[in-house]
């Protein structure tokens, strides 16, 4: 009967390890939840640091025990013992923090934290022994979504036991109140196994000097790899207030490959890595921080303390589970020489709006708003307006090969209805300072009119010249408009004219003006700059122009109806003044006009019917020039400002109608602006920009934002149902709404029926012979309880005991940057002995109140005439 009872036992062992897989994790988070810190009360959820997500995940809450720095520049640690024995792989990372209190944090995974107590000073350092970056936060940056399929390891027998989570306070004043913070993370671990390791590599300068008053300072890194071949899905850049961009790169074969590049004045996320990019044996990772030494006065070193700076570009990759390696470093530049070879983008600047830089700060764009834009009579929002889709970003189609075409000076570009792009350009005639006398008469006219086609229909996808017209008419072509009906409005400022031509006609259709006379009355223009044709009325509205400022008005027919406008004032310009009218779209939304006011640097908009002066669009960041508008339906304004003033950047804006604010701004990669001279949108946020000094045409396009959402992008992928409703109230104790749980509990439920429809199979086919040995065993121990007395439960446990003994008896150093800063030979600054790879941006110094203006600008080139 002894053996009865031992396979009874051994049955039951085999029944608890074949569920292990199916195992509700509780158990031992309840085991876990009797040893858990004590916390303050004002760090709601933390007093449940575990929370079960079902069969196999668990919610793990890393938090700081509400501390109250004393002092700016505060590196606090703390740690948190991995709740579960076996391994688990850390799937999702979601901050619970705000730049508000916090300048940024680390998470790193390590078996030996430096101190047990609840928080220390990072000073004592995060862990004893060898220690990864799992995660980075700063500036207000969305989640980190990782590639399904790929995990952080942790735990089992290789994995790290303990996270320790690094929180540095930049700024106290906000902790006047004495409250206590609670900034941490959230992490999402599951117990199945990821066919795909995620790991971290770390690119790090560690003694760039930049100085005082340099305009631009390279900080260059490149190691070669030499491990098992590793897959790229997401990056990070890192500087301090002096770093104006960062880009990473693959370099094979003397081919460079973009990683990602980014301003780290923008939210300092994880960005998805835009295309996949593989790194094998023999590669080389290279990395470039641009930086600018202007406003500062002594020189800045590599550090993190207030005054330091930082160059660190983070890539998150995968591997093969096998060849997994979850952490990696290169500090050195291997081969100086090549970066004379890095693409020309990584030495280019990113703009950042002047808003989005007091965002990063912690501050409100409102505080801001009065010194940094100009409104006047905004019109009250529409309820369709308080949706616009403002989620995108321009950028360059750097495949397009319209950049490459053979054109004259740019001076007008529209699309046809087909939406088509069409150019019109000067071809061998050039705009100088010869061009007119002082009474604005055409000096060139022995050259004869341009012998070339000055209009070219350019197919939009690959740029093939799909037509032609315009030869020998025009002698200084300007703006450029088409009709609804596909005809095509220009201007001529030599011949002072306004033309209509039909698409295949060989004579004009409407002329307005005299040829060659200069003017200022209804019959007559000054250097006309462009025209539209309204599609409702077919009303013709010119800005009239250089030597002239006013907007006039004709009927279809070309009959004159009015004119608005008048010069400039000395002073500040004031509603319906010009200083050379340069540019004109209409908003038939809205039932207006807008004007592009060159020398003013601003957008005018006018009632089309009556030419009331309804707004004014001024932001700094136009400068002192504004060439060009284009509006497209659904309440979106391009813009291009002019050539470079000191402190000026020349770059293109987009912007919500309704409000005026600066939604985005962008460059070209491939040359350079010079004098971008006319902008053109198409619905689908397609923006085209020529320029007349650099005789090109760029293409721009819309992508996805990404920084306030997972996109479906090298593998980061968006769910549609997500759990993540339910585990956040759940960690800030919050109600979640009905539906939302119903939702999540069928999508669970949907999730979870293979492997339950297994666990119900088992369970039943286990737990019949299981009842039926049971009650067997219960009475031949009553039956030997009669016949031999106690002794018998003795006897039991002893035989039970050993087997039990026999089955269960056998189944049951960091990267440490202070040190390595303080013993590098080049670097001896006092101050960077805390763990930490990021520093402070909140600077002490004088030029930290103009924080939200500092951009770095190139040198302008030459002077030039503006004329053009």
């Amino acid at each position: 009967m002894a053996g009865l009872i031992n396979n009874l036992l051994i049955l039951l062992l085999v029944f608890q390890n074949s569920c292990s897989g199916f195992r509700n994790p509780l158990p031992v988070f309840k085991r876990y939840k009797d040893t858990t810190r004590s916390l303050s009360s004002e760090c709601l959820g933390n007093n449940r640091p575990v929370i079960s997500l079902g069969l196999t995940d668990f919610a793990l809450d890393i938090r700081m025990p509400g501390v109250t720095p004393k002092q700016s520049d505060t590196y606090l640690c703390m740690s948190l013992h991995l709740p579960v024995d076996e391994e688990a792989y850390v799937v999702d990372f979601r901050p619970q923090a705000s730049m508000d209190t916090v300048h940024h944090m680390l998470l790193f995974g390590c078996n030996v934290p430096s101190s047990t107590e609840n928080y220390w000073d990072c000073d004592e350092g995060t862990c004893t022994d060898k220690s990864n970056i799992l995660y980075a936060w700063a500036r207000n940056a969305p989640p980190t979504r990782l590639p399904k399929g790929v995990g952080f390891k942790v735990g089992g027998e290789t994995g790290s036991k303990y996270f320790v989570l690094q929180v540095h306070y930049g700024d106290v004043s906000a902790f006047r109140d004495k409250h206590k913070d609670c900034s941490g993370v959230t992490l999402h671990l599951t117990h199945q196994r990821q066919p795909l390791i995620a790991g971290m590599y770390l690119m790090m300068s560690v003694n760039t000097v930049i100085p005082p008053g340099e305009k631009v300072v390279d900080a260059d890194i490149a190691c070669h790899y030499q491990k098992y071949p590793m897959h790229l899905f997401a990056y990070r850049v890192h500087t301090h207030r002096l770093g104006k961009v960062v880009s990473g790169y693959r370099v094979r074969n003397g081919q460079w490959t973009l990683i990602g590049r980014q301003s780290p004045q923008l939210p300092q996320a994880f960005y998805p890595v835009e295309h996949p990019v593989d790194i094998s044996f023999g590669d080389t990772l290279a990395a470039r921080c641009l930086f600018t030494g202007e406003g500062r006065t002594m020189e800045t070193h590599i550090g993190g303390t207030a005054s330091d700076e930082m160059c660190n570009f983070y890539i998150m990759y995968y591997m093969e589970a096998k060849h997994a390696v979850s952490y990696m470093t290169c500090t050195q530049n291997i081969n100086p020489d090549m970066f004379r070879n890095i693409p020309q983008e990584a030495n280019i600047p990113i703009p950042v709006k002047s808003d989005m830089i007091m965002m990063t700060h912690g501050h409100h764009h409102e505080e801001t708003k009065k010194t940094d834009d100009s409104f006047s009579l905004k019109q009250p929002k529409r309820e369709e307006e308080e949706v616009l889709d403002q989620d995108f970003h321009i950028e360059e189609a750097v495949d397009w090969p319209g950049v490459n075409l053979k054109l004259g000076q740019v001076s007008g570009l529209a699309l046809d209805p087909k939406n088509n792009l069409v150019i019109f350009h000067r071809g061998d005639h050039v705009w100088d300072g010869n061009s007119f006398d002082s009474s604005f008469v055409y000096q060139q006219r022995g050259l004869g009119p341009i012998e070339q086609n000055t209009i070219l229909v350019i197919d939009p996808s690959n740029a093939d010249i799909l037509d032609s017209t315009g030869k020998n008419l025009f002698y200084l072509p300007h703006g450029l408009s088409i009709d609804k009906d596909g005809n095509y409005w220009v201007t001529d400022v030599a011949l002072h004219q306004v033309f209509k031509l039909g698409v295949h006609d060989k004579e004009p259709l409407l002329i307005l003006g005299r040829s060659l006379q200069p003017g200022s009355d209804k019959n007559h223009f000054c250097q006309p700059t462009d025209v539209a044709v309204d599609p409702v009325t077919g009303n013709i509205y010119v800005s009239d122009g250089y030597c002239n400022s006013r907007i006039v008005v004709f009927s279809p027919n070309g009959m004159f109806t009015m004119q608005w406008g008048e010069e400039t004032s000395v002073g500040k310009a004031k509603p319906g003044q010009f200083r050379i009218p340069h540019s004109l779209t209409l908003v038939p939304e809205f039932g207006q006009l807008c004007v592009a006011d060159r020398e003013n640097g601003r957008i005018q908009c006018f009632r089309s019917e009556t030419g009331e002066f309804t707004r004014e669009i001024k932001h700094k960041l136009f400068g002192r020039e504004l060439f060009a508008v284009s509006y497209i339906p659904g309440g979106l304004l391009f813009a291009v400002n002019g050539m470079p003033y000191p402190g000026d950047i020349v770059q293109g804006f987009v912007m919500n109608f309704s409000t005026g604010e600066i939604i985005d701004t962008f460059i070209p990669v491939r040359k350079s602006f010079e004098m971008p001279h006319d902008v053109v949108a198409s619905e689908d946020k397609t923006v085209y920009i020529g320029d007349a000094y650099a005789k090109t045409v760029w293409k721009f396009t819309s992508t996805e934002k990404m920084e306030h959402r997972s996109v479906k992008k090298a593998g980061i992928e968006v769910q549609e149902i997500k759990a993540e409703t339910v585990i956040e109230a759940r960690l800030k104790n919050k109600p979640v709404s009905t539906e939302s749980q119903k939702k999540w509990e069928k999508h669970h439920i949907v999730e979870q029926a293979s492997p339950g429809i297994s666990f119900v199979l088992i369970t039943t086919l286990l737990i019949i012979p299981i009842v039926v040995l049971l009650a067997i065993a219960v009475f031949i121990r009553w039956r030997k309880t009669r016949v031999y007395g106690a002794d018998a439960d003795h006897k039991l446990e002893s035989s039970s005991g050993r087997i039990l003994g026999r089955l269960q008896g056998k189944g049951s150093g960091g990267l440490n940057l202070g040190n390595f800063f303080a013993s590098h030979k080049s670097y001896s600054r006092k101050g960077f002995d805390r763990l930490s790879t990021e520093g402070s941006d909140q600077e002490k110094d004088e030029d930290d109140g103009t924080d939200s203006e500092e951009e770095y600008s190139a040198p302008p080139p030459p002077p030039v005439s503006s004329s053009s």
